[in-house]
């Protein structure tokens, strides 16, 4: 091979430096990085992993971007996978509420090394395929009622419960609730964690209405939700997303003033949570926890050829901003 020997290296220590995650001196990485650049030399990836059998690409799928947590969901796995040779095919699924086993069936067509479904839901049937064929897939951020597949989801039931213990010890009485997409485990663990804060306060969910998670939707909850003359005195919304179009309509349709006429809490601790024109009491996910999670399950199933599915559960943790205050102060 011309590069190894303009380099003064074995063949196979070319092979190193071109193969992600592979182990090689910095001298001997530069001299090969050198004889390349002279020689014009690119390697055959798609060569290379029809000889070896790996594609060293991971597939995800992702609902929507619109999200701020997507986008960084996206930022945060490619680096981590990167950091042990993978790289990242992404496809967006048409909806959030939608299977995406049409999709799945593309990646596996693409020979990738393993799946992550950011927010999706898979069918048993191609679970099974899947399993059958030794192609690990990790959900990310929802859980599934299929023990054979492994998931990372932050605490949902406990970042509901908390959001409803302090809604209520702020001296709230009038607390509404708006939901996410109902398929999704994230959205009904977190309304069930709500309730119970709720429950245990002594208090009932006093109104309730359908966000979809989607921004949109989430307007519309809005307008329904205050559009009475015995209005919420406290709003917990079931992502941040969804909990800005909530603000939105709150301050600049109905006139309403936050956190002075309504308190508004959300979830998930996007970025613009924390910008003064939000500055948005939410439950935050440990977004790199969770990938790092994410990148442990998939490299422990391809590494050893099969690993037993795990359901991860990270805790969050509540994050206090200028969105609530307690009830009736000037």
């Amino acid at each position: 091979m011309a590069v190894a020997a303009l380099a003064g290296v074995s063949q196979s220590a070319v092979s190193r430096v071109f193969t992600p995650g592979s182990s090689v001196s910095r001298k001997t990485a530069d001299k090969v990085l050198a004889a390349a650049e002279q020689l014009g030399y690119r390697p055959n990836v798609l060569a290379r992993s029809l000889k070896s059998g790996k594609s060293r690409m991971i597939g995800l799928v992702v609902a929507y971007l619109e999200n701020y947590f997507y986008p960084e969901l996206v930022e945060r796995l490619s680096v981590d996978l990167q950091k042990v040779g993978y790289h990242v095919l992404i496809f967006l699924a048409p909806v959030a509420s939608a299977n995406v086993d049409k999709i799945v069936q593309e990646l596996m067509d693409y020979q990738v090394d393993g799946i992550v479904l950011a927010s999706v839901s898979l069918s048993s049937d191609l679970a099974a395929r899947c399993q059958e064929t030794g192609l690990p897939v990790v959900l990310f951020n929802r859980g599934q009622d299929d023990p054979t597949l492994s998931s990372v989801t932050t605490d949902n039931y406990a970042g509901g419960k908390a959001v409803a213990d302090y809604l209520c010890s702020l001296g709230h009485s009038r607390i509404a609730y708006v939901a996410g997409f109902a398929g999704a485990t994230t959205q009904r663990d977190r309304e069930a964690g709500f309730r119970a804060g709720l429950a245990e306060a002594g208090q009932e969910l006093f109104a309730r209405a359908d966000g979809n998670f989607d921004y949109q939707a989430a307007q519309a909850a809005a307008r329904a939700l205050f559009a009475t003359s015995r209005r919420p005195d406290a709003v917990f919304v079931g992502n941040d997303h969804m909990a800005f179009a909530v603000m939105d309509v709150l301050r600049f349709e109905l006139g309403l003033r936050i956190p002075q006429d309504v308190s508004v809490a959300g979830f998930d601790d996007v970025p613009p949570a924390a910008w003064p024109a939000y500055s948005l009491t939410t439950y935050r996910q440990q977004a790199d926890r969770m990938v790092a999670e994410t990148v442990s399950l998939l490299m422990d199933s391809i590494d050893s050829g099969h690993a037993d599915p795990k359901q991860v559960v990270v805790p969050g943790a509540l994050r206090i901003r200028g969105s609530t205050r307690r009830h009736g102060e000037p």
